[in-house]
């Protein structure tokens, strides 16, 4: 066959639309590259329907250079189901983009060309993906590429994604001891001691779950890294020693690997020997034995890791080859990174110690020019680096707990093994208020807001929006008025009622039956032992009901909407509700927090600090409280994921996150209908999945429609009447949490 008469059907260049006007695709191309030994599918489409669709689903784009013609040519040489199956495709596609949906139609005949139909799905999921990162031309280097891609596709079969995985791998990730670590995609796998950097998918062994455990060794082994020391040691200037950086480097990894290695088989053992297993035997010289020997014992350390690799590296040892959870060690970003967090989380305990002098203060009053003094104890627990915390005292006296604080500690001790003394200084007050604060254009202070990257559940093209939503929290700017005593007159008498019965809830007691002793004889036990021995059975012996008092071991955290609907009644009883389940609240002891949650596109969802966990309801608190105001419009998704990761980071038995809503779901930028429904359905899923139980208090008379689907039919409530918000609320809180 004629070169000059091979053409390739390829998206977005003007020179092969242009071969395909002068030199078009007659029945010998088509028959040798589409066609059955030079015929037609006996089901086929004809030509001329099949352009006509096309013409219909992209006519908005088309012009006198742009035609549909070609690809309609070649679609007539494939069977009609295929053909169907591809329109469908198109379709789905024309709902993001109809520039993107026009290169397709292009494409379309090379995609069924090497694509079985079972895998079209996919693929089609990766080119929208890569066109909300990357725009068209993103799109275009994809489709051009679908020959390597069914390659790929193939083997795929036994490959496990890192998105289908991820929300177990993060919640698995935050049960491991230490400092919080995010996992992220990378073509290398490594660590810069706070974010795990993890393959995009693993297809390594035949056996999906093979692969799933897999990543699960990758994420124990970089955590390892961090918890066990591996970066205590200056590795660049290590490294500057020697003319062979990266021998020398690759030593240290070998090195270290069976050190770490040891520390795992001790901390997470049943996973070390699927590790093991995964990693398959492994033959050593006895230069290498040796080493495993020595690195492998409790007192081992990074430092001893360094004084080995002189050993080895005089005596030109080859180093290991990486075992498959290993990755690479990139100690320049290591360094840049831990640079970064040491200052910052030094700065930050100096404001600490500042804020604890500041409240052990209040009250009392210190001789002239005492100077406060901390220090930290060692004491042995398993839990933290080398098997020991540390009490934190100011003076002789123990500084109390609190979470913050001790996760600060521990992310220093990690980094140095110890707390530095120069740490345990207390920073002066004009250093803390630096610090920690900057100034509004009105001169108020706020927090600057920290921002997150979330996916979002596209339900049309059945995948995620990868990093789609950016996220910022805020605080509420505080509003120092008479809101919260107004609001303690107006229902004074629903507030005794409130204490009595949150009180009752705190010393009720749980009738535990059919024990082997307790406080009273269980009648059904008792019944069901006797007709047991009237038929010659052995009578049981827990014939006994016992009185347990109820552990409240539960978090709680309020998703409040400050959409713009919000406006008027709404706000009002949202605030006022708020301020009577905060009273209950503190009778009862249950840990709580407060956030808000508005937004404006996908590019600006903000979540609004009004309390969090370790806050107590103070006057801040009530202020903010105060100043909830409606913001823009309705993004619920995004919210529900960022709260559900501070609910994980709780250590609590049940975690619960309350959503108080007017409406539905709602955004600018398409993010309505069933598009908004079905991506905080899939929110309200990946939280159940990870141990959050959703629950929604809704005014919206139309909540019947939607709220089922998206909670299921015992996860809502519906409060008929605004007015009617305050009063019901704590009532259903009570009866959610007992």
């Amino acid at each position: 066959m004629n070169d000059d008469r091979r053409i390739d059907i390829q998206i977005g260049q003007e020179e092969c639309l242009a071969r395909i006007r002068a030199n078009p695709l007659n029945v010998e191309v088509l028959a040798a590259r589409y066609g059955q030994e030079g015929r037609r599918a006996s089901d086929a489409l004809s030509e001329d329907s099949i352009h006509e669709r096309l013409e219909t689903l992209v006519y908005r784009v088309l012009s006198m250079r742009r035609s549909v013609r070609p690809p309609a040519e070649a679609l007539a040489w494939f069977p009609a189901a295929r053909v169907e199956a591809m329109f469908g495709h198109l379709a789905r596609v024309a709902r993001t983009s109809l520039e993107l949906t026009y290169h397709l139609c292009i494409h379309a005949p090379e995609i069924l060309r090497h694509l079985p139909d079972d895998e079209i799905h996919d693929w089609i999921v990766q080119l929208l993906d890569t066109y909300d990162r990357s725009g068209t031309q993103g799109g275009i280097r994809v489709m051009q590429g679908v020959a390597d891609d069914a390659r790929t596709l193939r083997e795929r079969r036994c490959q496990v994604r890192f998105a289908e995985v991820q929300p177990v791998l993060e919640s698995w990730t935050i049960g491991l001891a230490g400092r919080g670590l995010r996992l992220e995609t990378d073509a290398v796998i490594h660590t810069d001691t706070e974010t795990l950097f993890l393959p995009p998918f693993l297809s390594q062994f035949p056996d999906p779950a093979d692969n799933f455990r897999l990543y699960k060794a990758i994420v124990a082994y970089l955590w390892a890294q961090t918890w066990c020391g591996t970066w205590r040691e200056p590795a660049l200037v290590h490294l500057a020693t020697y003319p062979d950086s990266s021998r020398a480097l690759a030593l240290f990894q070998s090195i270290e690997r069976f050190r770490l290695d040891a520390r795992l088989a001790t901390e997470l053992p049943g996973l070390w020997r699927e590790m093991r297993r995964l990693a398959g035997r492994e033959s050593l010289s006895p230069s290498w034995r040796t080493i495993a020997e020595r690195v492998t014992r409790p007192e081992a350390d990074a430092a001893l890791s360094w004084a080995l690799v002189a050993e080895l590296y005089a005596a030109d040892v080859v180093p290991l080859a990486p075992l498959c959870y290993q990755g690479d060690l990139r100690p320049e970003r290591v360094a840049e990174i831990a640079a970064v967090r040491i200052a910052r989380e030094r700065e930050l305990l100096h404001a600490t110690l500042a804020q604890i002098v500041a409240e052990q203060a209040v009250g009392r009053r210190s001789p002239a020019g005492e100077t406060p003094t901390f220090r930290v104890d060692p004491e042995p627990d398993d839990d933290w680096p080398d098997g020991f915390a540390f009490q934190l005292r100011l003076g002789d006296q123990p500084v109390r707990s609190i979470p913050a604080t001790v996760q600060l500690l521990q992310s220093i001790a990690q980094d140095f093994g110890h707390i530095p003394p120069e740490y345990l200084e207390a920073a002066g007050q004009g250093v803390y208020q630096r610090q920690s604060v900057q100034a509004r254009d009105d001169g108020a202070p706020t927090h600057a807001p920290d921002t997150f990257l979330y996916d979002e559940w596209d339900a049309g093209r059945q995948g995620y929006r990868k990093g789609w939503c950016q996220l910022r929290e805020k605080d509420v700017h505080p509003q120092p008025d008479d809101f919260v005593a107004a609001t303690r007159h107006k229902y004074r008498g629903l507030l005794k009622h409130l204490y009595r019965t949150f009180e009752a809830i705190r010393g009720e007691e749980r009738l535990i039956k059919r024990e082997p002793f307790g406080d009273d004889l269980d009648i059904d036990a008792l019944v069901e032992a006797h007709a047991d021995q009237a038929q010659g059975l052995e009578m049981t012996d827990r014939l006994f009901l016992r009185r347990r008092k109820l552990d409240r071991n539960l978090a709680v955290l309020f998703m409040v909407d400050m959409s713009g609907s919000t406006k008027g009644w709404i706000n009002d009883a949202q605030r006022e509700s708020l301020v009577l389940l905060c009273e209950a609240l503190e009778r009862l002891g249950d840990r709580y927090a407060i956030h808000g949650f508005s937004g404006y596109t996908h590019t600006r969802c903000d979540s609004y600090r009004i309390k969090n966990f370790d806050e107590s309801y103070d006057a801040k608190v009530q202020a903010r409280i105060s100043g909830i105001r409606p913001q823009d419009y309705t993004r619920m998704g995004v919210a529900i994921r960022h709260l559900t990761r501070k609910l994980l980071a709780v250590e609590a038995r049940t975690r619960v996150l309350i959503v108080l809503s007017d409406g539905r779901p709602d955004d600018e930028d398409g993010y309505r209908g069933d598009y908004g429904i079905e991506d905080t359905r899939q929110a309200v899923l990946e939280a159940r999945g990870r141990g959050v139980h959703p629950f929604c208090i809704t005014i919206d008379d139309q909540a019947q429609e939607y709220l089922p689907h998206v909670f299921g039919p015992a996860g809502y409530v519906l409060v008929e009447k605004v007015g009617k918000l305050p009063l019901r609320v704590s009532e259903i809180y009570r009866r959610m949490t007992v």
